[in-house]
């Protein structure tokens, strides 16, 4: 089983979040038994101590602090070996006095199922590596390494005689081999016709009316498309015509000149190859460049088993106003799962359907989830091809799971369980055993071999044990409340680390990005550091939340903050209720995102809090529209265009109530994010500065709109710093345990 990813949307953007009898794992050739004990002695090497999880609430000396980030070890990208031997991995861990993090891939040997030896380092520990991809034959690792001053595809035998990590000429991506080993394909960028040299390519737009007087001298930009900008990419966009798109090519496994199979002019996403090896399957945006509010794209085949028909084009899905994803075909090729949304007020659907000979759809769709309770996340198939697998966001908890196909096929069940986030899931060859990275409020993510049914798991990796035996934390508690007309609402409170019998304590209301993004159960740092300040932490799923169906997801449609406020304030009065240690005048509310929108909108339409933490926010839905990288987000969710649906966008946006506010506000924002621009941070600044409200505006250099998760460790580890200071100043009696 491929890997498969949660389904629902990125922060801000409509977002983003486990083994009876089983047949024998190993192939028709044995892994020769001298290099088994040479990689179990290498794991010996490389112990990194796998022990217990650590008791959550012992008695350790302390709490989280925001430099217990430089010790975390972060793991996913699992690849475990087509015969269940191997379980590969990538490792981050932060390099502190650099100021970056390093990647490197490591291994767990397995033996039926069960860890054979202890997780080793598998690649030179002195350059990063990452993505780590079987060959079909289980011989072959393939990786991503930064090495010769360049990102490459680079190869290792696992198989003796092993030696130093290679190339295979022409491969210039992530492979894709094909099912018999024969062929390795690959998506990398074409060479657009007509480009102009050098790292200016693309400033000037070929299509501008204005003349360059000097294109030496002149280092800025003329911009004729849409698209410019997009977050975490610095400098701005060139244009697209001064680039090639991405095009599937093709080199024998031993290696050779690269044939270029498609010649599309969009984006080629998400090849795989049909268990014959005669054609691979991808979708594109046909209208990605010319009109990228449009958020369409269709199924596409091309033609791989050579003779006059190699490179033929089959578009699967023509004319058809939707957005196509995640192609996968059946273990006998007949059939090709994917994803649909025919807009997005349309719940994301998993169908099936079935192919001809000559590659076209035949029949109708067989909907296998509709997608309006749980929304799917990109498909895989059993190896029977009697059903299909997916992880999907579940209240709080993504999982991994099943539904049936055809007439006998039964219906949907999750096949891990447990308040905790799995992902990165990926199976063996014959579906005997899979491996993947699971996550609880407690612990960070870490490895994990079962069987397919989810029966018989095993932790294999450890990397946090250490750290974490240090440290005190607070297990999430869940809460429960009902908004006015009648709907659940989900949270969880974490109590301070030592709560002391008779004393009052501040809380703070942390509010999560997308808005159709969520929280649950899953290791947030700042939420400990808080607890061990001191506080109580109150996170909430609100109406907009993912995670419980379509209907809730879009609740807030034309609404954002007319309709979450509520579920915020009564969740805040269900937290007083339910811990009376709370102190009522020492709320405080931070989020990021549509967080900092949600923070930014509560302490103008309330007087509940007393200091807000707000980041990467939003001030104004008018001005958001004209400079996010997020294309078409606001007038779906706003019915319109600004001009369109004036009332709407104002009634909407914080600055329509900034006159209000009185609770002291940090504002945090990063110099280069594209999603939510700075100049949103700035109006709300300078509106508080002239309304006398105590306020600070920290702006992070070298950083985007993925500050909080993956900004330069400095920067991240300050950022929890001046959070937690704040809140300790303003909110008072707060205890401060280091940095």
């Amino acid at each position: 089983m491929r890997r498969t990813q949660a389904g629902g949307v990125p922060d801000f953007v409509p977002q983003e979040v486990p083994v009876s009898s089983v047949p024998d794992v190993h192939s028709g050739r044995n892994r020769p038994q001298g290099l088994r004990r040479a990689l179990v002695a290498a794991a010996l090497l490389f112990m990194v101590g796998l022990a217990h999880a650590p008791d959550p609430v012992g008695a350790q000396e302390r709490g989280l602090v925001p430099r217990d980030y430089y010790g975390m070890t972060f793991v996913g990208e699992v690849a475990i070996s087509p015969d269940g031997e191997m379980v590969a991995f990538t490792q981050t861990r932060v390099v502190e006095e650099e100021n970056r993090r390093h990647r490197e891939v490591w291994m767990v040997p397995l033996e039926n199922g069960e860890p054979a030896g202890d997780p080793f380092r598998f690649t030179d520990p002195t350059r990063e590596a990452w993505a780590p991809r079987w060959s079909p034959d289980g011989r072959t690792l393939a990786f991503q390494s930064r090495r010769d001053d360049e990102s490459t595809t680079w190869f290792a035998r696992v198989e003796a005689p092993g030696g130093e990590a290679y190339r295979i000429p022409g491969v210039e991506g992530a492979p894709i081999w094909s099912p018999d080993g024969r062929w390795i394909a690959f998506v990398d960028r074409s060479d657009a016709d007509g480009a102009e040299p050098g790292p200016r390519a693309g400033w000037i737009a070929p299509d501008a009316i204005t003349v360059t007087e000097n294109r030496e001298r002149f280092d800025g930009r003329v911009i004729t498309q849409t698209r410019y900008k997009s977050d975490g990419t610095l400098p701005l966009l060139p244009h697209p015509g001064a680039r090639g798109k991405n095009q599937v090519f093709v080199v024998p496994a031993e290696g050779g000149e690269p044939r270029q199979l498609t010649h599309v002019d969009f984006n080629v996403i998400g090849a795989t190859w049909s268990p014959d090896g005669r054609w691979i399957a991808f979708s594109g945006n046909r209208e990605e460049d010319s009109n990228p509010f449009l958020r369409r794209s269709e199924l596409f085949l091309v033609r791989v088993d050579g003779g006059t028909g190699l490179g033929e084009l089959r578009e699967l899905t023509p004319g058809e106003e939707s957005a196509y994803r995640a192609p996968a075909f059946s273990p006998d090729g007949n059939r090709l799962a994917y994803l649909v949304s025919p807009d997005p007020n349309t719940p994301t659907r998993l169908e099936v359907r079935g192919l001809g000979a000559g590659g076209d759809f035949q029949g109708e769709a067989e909907v296998l989830v509709d997608g309006q309770g749980v929304s799917p996340g990109a498909p895989s198939w059993r190896p029977d091809g009697a059903a299909v697998r997916f992880t999907a966001q579940d209240r709080g908890s993504v999982h991994l799971f099943q539904v049936g196909t055809g007439a006998g096929g039964g219906g949907l069940e999750a096949v891990t369980s447990g308040e905790r986030q799995v992902g990165s899931v990926e199976e063996t060859v014959n579906g005997a055993y899979m491996a993947y990275t699971s996550t609880d409020p407690i612990t960070p993510d870490e490895i994990f071999v079962a069987r397919a049914d989810g029966s018989g798991e095993q932790r294999l990796t450890g990397f946090n044990d250490g750290w974490l035996a240090e440290v005190s934390l607070r297990p999430a508690e869940r809460l429960v409340w009902t908004a006015a007309d009648g709907t659940e609402v989900d949270g969880w409170v974490i109590p301070p680390v030592n709560v002391e019998p008779g004393r009052s304590y501040p809380m703070v209301l942390k509010i999560h990005g997308g808005p159709n993004s969520m929280y649950g159960h899953t290791f947030f740092q700042t939420f400990h550091v808080l607890s061990n300040a001191g506080f109580y932490v109150l996170y909430p799923n609100p109406r907009g939340s993912s995670g419980y169906g379509h209907e809730f997801m879009m609740a807030t449609r034309g609404y954002w903050g007319l309709m979450d406020e509520e579920d915020f304030l009564t969740g805040v009065d269900a937290a007083l209720a339910a811990y009376p240690q709370i102190d009522p005048s020492r709320i405080g509310v931070s989020g990021g995102s549509y967080g900092g929108y949600a923070t930014n909108w509560l302490t103008a339409r309330s007087d509940r809090f007393a200091a807000a933490v707000t980041s990467r926010s939003i001030v104004s839905l008018e001005t958001l529209w004209g400079t996010s990288d997020s294309l078409g987000t606001l007038e779906w969710h706003f019915f319109g265009t600004p001009w369109d649906a004036a009332d709407t966008y104002r009634a909407a946006s914080p600055i329509t109530y900034v006159g209000n506010v009185t609770a002291p506000t940090l504002i945090i924002h990063s110099e280069e994010d594209h999603r939510t621009p700075m100049q949103d941070g700035e109006m709300w600044y300078l509106s508080l500065k002239r309304l006398g409200v105590p306020v600070e505006f920290v702006r992070y250099p070298r950083s985007s709109h993925g500050l909080s998760r993956t900004g330069e460790p400095w920067l991240l580890v300050d950022r929890l710093v001046r959070l937690r200071s704040w809140f300790d100043h303003w909110l008072g009696d707060a205890v401060t345990d280091g940095l």
